[in-house]
């Protein structure tokens, strides 16, 4: 009781504590104030809110989910120019969002989490950030999995004598037009700006480890009268909403099946086959895989843009940088004057799990050992009070907001039962998180992503699928539709113990 008093006479102290301003830390903002759970505060380490879309900048940068499901869907925004929204719309969106729920007051810009660890002692997070020491019953980790850029460790890159950034950090300041430029990597992001920069560049060589599937784009510019119908008759953007939302939830099911998979990629050869001709290059873009097993790619002009005279696919990773010389794995070399580094996110192992520190003190990067692992994805064991988003295995292919919305259901009804209770603790049933894992890795075992026949981020460095969740969003979002206490191990705050007994 001495403790609960303490801590809220504790101007460093907030009920809740928000880690990330992205759209999921935004949605948790909104969602306990909607709940009237005011005492919280959001952390944000940038001078603006954004997340993944105040960082990625690079020329073509847009959704690759329908911008009608890519939204919240209780603030749904009939502005949109395109079915798939750029980036700029996007963030302005977000913005939008964050004035009209009145969320700064709650914000701490320029406010970096460098470590979390939960206090036994004290009964809460001790969060530690660039501007001192921050305490808190109960912590929401919103850090999103796209935030941290994977940098290759490649002999010589360091001592390369021209200009290398990663697609995350783009660099406007350097002009592209005229220059010998190399892309390594061709996942989602060199998808959307290879064929900006190539009508620019001298040459372009693209490092491609490993082919991918591309399917056709259904992106158009959504006209006035389309938006003016939207903003005046909702219910049509509703219906919109639901229909991509079916669409996406039928391809969702498909992972289930390679051979069902396999007739879907007919699609994705069509297009290849279409757009490319010479047959020695179609060959390289031919992937030796089964399409799901990685992230589907959605592009109209990729193949269009590889097929140009001033581009060349190395069908190889690259090895060793010896100057402006480029080497790859299977020998082929190139001079360049610009390496752009398309090599993605670190997605299997949250780089926040380097950060927080459990009951125990020890890193839950350590304790993973490579293969997060935690309960319906958003609480891990011997972490009381920490709520994540994104967490292990709830990824799925549809809209992060699906994912999102349905944890903060599950999150929000926990604080709320939390509170109403004179709950100090909740935390995983290791038991009951046993069983929940090992079920969801039989489910995983005949998915397309463990059985298609590729190296991709859903598998950790173990070997273990950590980051899909095997079924439909329909029954994700039914298992998070109420945070059952019963499954976890909850301690009562002493007031609480005192009146049982009276």
């Amino acid at each position: 009781m001495e403790q609960h008093k303490n801590n809220a006479q504790d101007k460093n102290f907030s009920k809740i504590i928000i880690v990330g301003g992205g759209f999921s830390g935004l949605g948790a903002a909104i969602k306990l104030k909607e709940a009237g759970l005011e005492d919280f505060i959001l952390l944000e380490k940038a001078a603006e809110m954004g997340g993944v879309w105040r960082e990625n900048t690079y020329p073509g940068c847009a959704c690759d989910v329908p911008s009608a499901l890519y939204s919240y869907s209780f603030e749904q925004n009939p502005s949109w120019s395109r079915v798939f929204a750029p980036q700029a719309e996007i963030k302005k969106y977000l913005f939008d969002v964050v004035d009209k729920y009145k969320v700064m007051p709650h914000v701490h810009l320029n406010c970096e989490a460098l470590n979390a660890k939960w206090s036994d002692t004290d009964n809460c997070w001790i969060i530690q950030t660039n501007q001192g020491e921050l305490r808190s019953q109960f912590t929401i980790l919103a850090c999103g999995p796209m935030h941290e850029p994977v940098l290759p460790d490649i002999k010589g890159m360091s001592e390369f004598k021209g200009e290398i950034f990663h697609s995350s950090q783009w660099r406007h300041d350097i002009d592209l037009t005229g220059k010998r430029v190399a892309v390594i990597g061709t996942g989602a992001s060199a998808l959307q700006f290879v064929p900006q920069i190539q009508p620019i560049v001298q040459q372009l060589s693209i490092f491609q480890r490993t082919a991918q599937w591309v399917l056709p784009k259904s992106d158009m510019p959504l006209l006035a009268p389309v938006r003016t119908m939207f903003k005046f008759l909702p219910l049509t953007q509703q219906v919109l909403r639901g229909s991509v939302y079916g669409i996406f939830e039928t391809i969702n099911g498909g992972y289930q099946s390679p051979a069902a998979m396999k007739q879907f990629q007919k699609i994705a050869l069509w297009n290849m086959n279409y757009h490319i001709k010479n047959k020695q290059l179609r060959e390289k873009l031919t992937p030796p895989f089964i399409i799901g097993c990685k992230r589907i790619l959605q592009s109209n002009n990729w193949y269009p843009a590889l097929a140009q005279n001033n581009v060349d696919v190395i069908a190889s990773g690259l090895a060793e940088v010896r100057g402006n010389t480029l080497i790859a794995v299977n020998g082929e070399s190139v001079d360049v004057d610009i390496i752009i580094l398309g090599t993605g996110f670190e997605i299997a192992e949250p780089p926040i799990a380097n950060r927080v520190y459990n009951r125990f003190g020890d890193k839950i990067s350590d304790v993973w050992q490579g293969s997060p692992e935690g309960y319906m994805g958003t609480m891990v064991e011997n972490c009381p009070n920490g709520f994540l988003m994104f967490g292990p295995n709830v990824a799925v292919s549809s809209s992060a907001f699906i994912i999102m919305e349905a944890q903060l259901t599950y999150i929000i009804d926990a604080l709320k039962q939390a509170i109403e209770q004179d709950i100090q603790t909740i935390e995983p049933n290791p038991e009951i998180t046993k069983a929940f894992n090992e079920k969801v890795q039989a489910a995983l075992q005949s998915t397309v992503w463990n059985q298609g026949g590729c190296q991709s981020y859903f598998i950790d460095r173990n070997g273990r699928n950590s980051t899909a969740w095997p079924w439909t969003t329909f029954k994700l979002r039914e298992k998070m539709k109420k945070f059952n206490l019963m499954e976890y191990l909850i301690d009562f705050k002493p007031s609480a113990k005192q009146k049982d007994n009276v």
